[in-house]
């Protein structure tokens, strides 16, 4: 491959290098993809971008001129990088990020036991202004219960656009059955069956909305929370730049509880109070529930030295020390410094804090 040597080099505003521990990143925000790199080329890309090929090499005194244009090669074949004689007509992508709700998104959990109005709470969300909502039953439903659920928003015009179900998986689920609900109502963005017979996923009735996901894995309760693995990394414009000063996870998230407490997470301890007794504006005043808002992954101990943490979501509500509010995610088996994932239920080192949370299981 002839590579051009004197024209300066611009990196694609949405493939952006993220430097770990031991090795970085490039994440292609537009394809929704990871590049793995070596730190030197996080450095090359970061500290010579608007240089010509030929420039870098002179400032090595030519002794990498192999190794420079190997990485060149790499960066052209991953369509990260194009070459231009007016570099400054090309910033960089914001990292702002701006949602003008006050939540943005909640879980809604209802289990066996449960008595409070999932119907208020719903009220309550679009008080809020609230855009997407999770519902985990953890217990049978019925699709007519879930049309009827879907019918209360269109009749209140919600500002909810966005809904997913977690719901038991039932032998007499019909996938065209499903899709054909999804296709009809817009609000309805997935379903994901949990204690299905095999794990399955069944692509969007669209290019955005309308996927199913069906799991061997039994989901009994809000304990399942918080797993961290490569296969859920959420690689896209708007979680990255969330991620750069605002907690992935909990940024302006609200919870409840299948008995009505309202949380952070549904798996967390701390309750700001019951539905059936405080609406949710009025916890969202509370400066006590704000306070996992800004706790990005720069911050947590482990995370910020990691080349997937703007990708990553981040767990609050199990971590490797309970006393330590910057602690790693506890069900995070991934160490950047050494670059290997492990089963971290299998973690010595983190048998103190399944027992406190309960998770022996």
């Amino acid at each position: 491959m002839k590579i051009e040597q004197e024209t300066p080099f611009k990196l694609i505003a949405n493939c952006i290098p993220v430097k770990g521990a031991k090795r970085s990143s490039i994440c292609d925000l537009h394809r929704g993809s990871i590049q793995l790199i070596p730190n030197d080329l996080y450095e090359l890309i970061k500290n010579h971008e608007g240089s010509s090929i030929l420039e870098i090499k002179k400032k090595y005194d030519h002794k990498y001129d192999t190794v420079i244009d190997e990485y060149f090669e790499f960066l052209i074949d991953h369509e990260f990088i194009f070459f231009t004689t007016t570099p400054e007509l090309f910033p960089k992508m914001s990292m702002n990020w701006y949602q003008p709700n006050t939540i943005t998104n909640a879980i809604i959990d209802v289990g066996k036991q449960s008595d409070y109005n999932i119907y208020h709470a719903l009220e309550n969300l679009n008080e809020l202004r609230c855009k997407h909502v999770e519902f985990r039953f953890f217990k049978k439903i019925s699709l007519e219960e879930i049309k009827t659920i879907v019918e209360f928003l269109d009749d209140q015009k919600s500002s909810i656009i966005s809904i997913d179900f977690t719901i038991p998986f039932d032998n007499d689920f019909e996938i065209e059955t499903i899709q054909n609900f999804m296709s009809t109502n817009g609000r309805v963005s997935s379903f994901r069956y949990y204690g299905g017979r095999e794990n399955k996923f069944i692509s969007p009735i669209d290019s955005r909305r309308g996927y199913i996901i069906i799991t061997d894995t039994i989901i009994s309760n809000e304990k399942c929370c918080g797993i961290i693995d490569s296969s859920l990394f959420s690689v896209n414009i708007s979680t990255f730049t969330e991620s750069q000063k605002f907690n992935s996870c909990l940024n302006r998230k609200i919870s409840i509880d299948t008995n009505g407490h309202i949380k952070n997470c549904p798996s967390m301890m701390k309750s700001y109070g019951n539905i059936t007794a405080i609406s949710l504006n009025e916890v969202v005043e509370q400066k006590e529930f704000k306070k996992y808002w800004n706790i990005s992954k720069d911050k947590i101990n482990v995370c910020k030295g990691c080349e997937f943490r703007h990708v990553c979501t981040d767990c609050r509500a199990y971590i490797e020390d309970p006393e330590n509010l910057y602690s790693k995610p506890l069900k995070c088996g991934y160490d950047p410094y050494t670059n290997t994932w492990e089963d971290w239920s299998k973690n010595p080192l983190k048998s103190k804090a399944i027992e406190y949370y309960g998770l022996q299981e």
